[in-house]
């Protein structure tokens, strides 16, 4: 077969569609020497793995067991700390783990923040028209969603850069970063002191709660769960860490999918005041090159598919982007168009029991921030060349650079 799929490429870096839509036309079960693994590429085949149990979500234990003894050794915080993570557990350490979250991170809590949210952006927008040309991940699609967790959490608005630099050097390992060769020390370095932190946080709500989000787990464990304190301190890097990186990127590839179809563009200002037509136009920007790549499974038992059988062992790679652009579930699917009917259909956030559990808050943030983006800022145009990440698990930008004038 000689149909491939380049992760190391930097044209399919910036632009995976193509050599995906090759993936899902002439081999849909693909095995990748590049990626050690199988690939996944069409909607109905990633949709069906999503919710079998034989492809497994616990991935890290057998990761940190495959590595040099050496190796391992300097790891040993980071791999107690990520074997607490829900999303790499399955049941029924999952469903504990996930029961306890969704007790804390409600949908009335998400919704109860659409006010402060929107003041958020608007005093971002402000510091916007202090200059007329920015990166906007760095001035707006970061600090937004970063702001936002943190104050769910019950985090300093203070301390959220230095939870930045930290969820950064825990992302390069988590994000199967391929050009981050200490990735590993840093991470392990970012755990130990985000363990502290939210260690004192936790001890701080159990003598004094609050309204925010590290108290419902607090009191969801008291009332006996039975989660001891790694486990709460886990939870809570896992909501930091998955609270703002989802976001970020939907903010930010929405943005530019919206720069490079000046038409949608204008149609979703001039209809920014139609809640219907905003929450639709989110949701294209997260089918038609959304912040999710790809999710990663291990066989946990033998697998076939489409004629072929994936052992035991073996990893997967289910890959979201190219479901979200099958011509089998999406009419004209490498059309942007925020007004479709189909594109809530995306797999984007996930399926199943591990569907991402911010995906309210990240459709909320952009649900809010596109209309004040479009109403306060006019003629947005890139002033320089998007730097891609080069995850193969997440789809998004290092950077965005933007000029604008005052709408």
């Amino acid at each position: 077969m000689t149909v491939q799929f380049d992760a190391h490429n930097a044209a399919v870096i910036a632009d995976p569609y193509p050599a995906l839509a090759r993936l899902r036309q002439d081999d849909p079960v693909h095995w990748s020497k590049r990626l050690g693994g199988w690939m996944l590429t069409r909607h109905d085949d990633i949709r069906t793995s999503l919710r079998d149990p034989r492809l497994s979500s616990d991935r890290m234990r057998p990761f940190f067991a495959h590595l040099p003894g050496d190796t391992r050794a300097g790891l040993t915080d980071l791999e107690a700390h990520m074997a607490l993570w829900a999303v790499f557990n399955d049941p029924p350490v999952h469903t504990r783990l996930r029961g306890l979250m969704n007790r804390a991170f409600t949908s009335s809590a998400v919704a109860a923040l659409r006010p402060r949210i929107e003041t958020i952006v608007h005093g971002l927008v402000d510091e916007l028209l202090q200059k007329r040309e920015v990166d906007f991940i760095r001035s707006f699609a970061y600090p937004l969603p970063a702001t936002v967790i943190a104050a769910l959490l019950g985090v300093p608005q203070a301390d959220v850069d230095l939870l930045k630099h930290w969820s950064d050097d825990l992302g390069s390992f988590v994000l199967t970063s391929r050009l981050s060769p200490d990735k590993y020390a840093r991470a392990n370095d970012a755990v130990v002191e985000m363990n502290e932190y939210f260690g004192a946080l936790v001890e701080e709500r159990r003598k004094q709660p609050r309204e925010d989000v590290t108290t419902g787990l607090v009191m969801a464990a008291e009332r006996g769960d039975f989660l001891n304190r790694d486990e709460l301190v886990a939870a809570c890097v896992l909501l930091l860490f998955a609270g703002h990186e989802t976001t970020t990127h939907l903010l930010g590839n929405g943005l530019l999918a919206l720069l490079r179809h000046p038409d949608q563009m204008r149609k979703l200002r001039d209809g920014r005041g139609d809640p219907a037509l905003v929450a639709n136009a989110v949701e294209e920007m997260l089918r038609w090159d959304g912040p999710s790549l790809a999710q990663v499974r291990v066989v946990a038992d033998d697998y076939k598919l489409r004629g072929k059988v994936m052992r035991k062992g073996d990893r997967v790679f289910q890959m979201l982007a190219a479901a979200n652009r099958d011509p089998e579930i999406f009419a004209e699917p490498d059309c942007f168009d925020i007004a479709r009917a189909d594109s809530s259909r995306h797999v984007t956030f996930g399926f199943g029991i591990h569907f991402c559990i911010g995906a309210p808050l990240a459709r909320l943030e952009g649900q809010v921030a596109f209309p004040i983006l479009l109403e306060r800022l006019g003629d947005i145009a890139l002033a320089a060349p998007p730097d891609w990440s080069d995850s193969i698990v997440v789809r998004g930008l290092n950077r965005l650079p933007v000029a604008y004038s005052a709408a």
